[in-house]
């Protein structure tokens, strides 16, 4: 996993780059990523250009549907910042630095990460 926290001034779109290049050098094998709609536009394409091997899948909903639906692949990022709010110190945001924020939600990560294994 990866985290990268930035200011809210950069939308998520401005964020993509710094995020994909991240990602880019830790995990060289990705080669698939599912988004949300706040990704698709011409500043992400631009990043995704950058990693030959790399797709981008943007997983949006359906002006079709009415009502709650699941979306592909989309409950698995909700659901991880709904264990994450499990933490008190993620329930609210106290941080004032991004860097202690990412610190926070990376020993969050390893809590989640060693509760499973103490239960395999």
């Amino acid at each position: 996993m990866r985290v990268v926290v930035h200011s809210a001034k950069i939308q998520d779109r401005g964020g993509a780059g710094l995020i994909l290049d991240r990602i880019r050098r830790r995990f060289p094998w990705l080669e698939l990523i599912w988004a949300d709609g706040g990704y698709n536009a011409w500043q992400v394409d631009a990043a995704v250009a950058k990693v030959p091997r790399l797709r981008l899948e943007i997983v949006k909903w359906s002006d079709d549907i009415m009502g709650f639906v699941v979306l592909p692949r989309r409950w698995v990022v909700e659901r991880s910042f709904s264990w994450f709010g499990r933490n008190r110190r993620l329930a609210e945001d106290f941080e004032n630095l991004a860097e202690t924020l990412a610190t926070v939600v990376t020993l969050a990560s390893i809590q989640l990460t060693l509760r499973r294994l103490a239960k395999a």
